[in-house]
């Protein structure tokens, strides 16, 4: 089985590295990801500049090739299918470990889980991963044991046409899954004035911030409920974003 590996956090971070690791036990895996942090870059493609593809050399990935780009997450999906294995199917895509949880709307700015949906559209299976937080020193080793047992199932289980899953991990020891529907969530005060000299002619500046509030903090049956039990969240995810009952 051929797999490729993919992040928005860019190579060399642990979740990717421990990713692609895992992934070895499956199939042959080729890791395809951005030069640097592509977070909340969702399915954003590079469309006015060229984006370049360069080797790195690691030997301690169990065999898994590496490849870098400038480009976004889904770009690597296009390169890697249109060039880098083009002459190879691609069997699977998994997409992580986000450092960040890609519960409720977060999965709509996902780099990661915007690989995946590119990846649902040219009709290949997708498994997107994420922990819920964004130090990069975190524990993986409680989420270690499932990656391959919860991707490989997804897989034998069949993943349907355009759909992805989207999984994500509590931080500690994880006591259970759950299958989970999306959370309705949003974002609050998110611009947070710069303060000291700002650039000459800028009046105001802000940086991206704010609080998440869960909109159905009650409901049992969503992905922040089980994030918040210690649960392994299951969210499949589809590309079509068609509200049918308001045709």
């Amino acid at each position: 089985m051929n797999i490729l590996v993919v992040n928005d956090d860019g190579w060399g971070t642990a979740g990717i590295r421990l990713l692609a690791k895992e992934m070895t036990k499956l199939g042959h895996v080729t890791v395809m990801a951005p030069d640097g942090p592509r977070s909340g870059f969702g399915a954003a493609i590079t469309a006015a500049q060229p984006f370049y593809l360069r080797r790195i050399e690691d030997h301690d990935l169990n065999g898994a090739e590496v490849y870098v780009t400038n480009g976004t997450p889904a770009d690597c999906i296009k390169i890697a299918r249109e060039h880098l294995l083009a002459n190879r199917q691609i069997d699977l895509v998994v997409s992580g470990i986000n450092h960040g949880s890609n519960a409720a709307v977060n999965a709509m700015y996902s780099g990661t889980i915007g690989a995946c949906l590119v990846a649902a559209e040219k009709g290949i299976p997708a498994v997107g991963w994420s922990i819920n937080s964004h130090e990069m020193d975190v524990d993986l080793h409680w989420l270690q044991p499932f990656l391959c047992e919860v991707t490989q199932h997804l897989l034998e289980e069949g993943i349907a046409p355009r759909t992805c899953f989207n999984i994500n991990a509590p931080v500690g020891e994880i006591e259970g899954i759950r299958w989970t529907r999306q959370c309705k969530a949003h974002w609050t005060n998110e611009l947070m004035p710069l303060e000291g000299p700002l650039p000459e002619g800028v009046e105001k500046g802000w940086k991206l911030g704010g609080e998440f509030v869960n909109d159905e903090p009650s409901a049992t049956d969503t992905d922040l409920w089980a994030l918040d039990h210690q649960l392994l969240s299951i969210t499949p995810l589809t590309i079509d974003w068609t509200e049918y009952g308001s045709l």
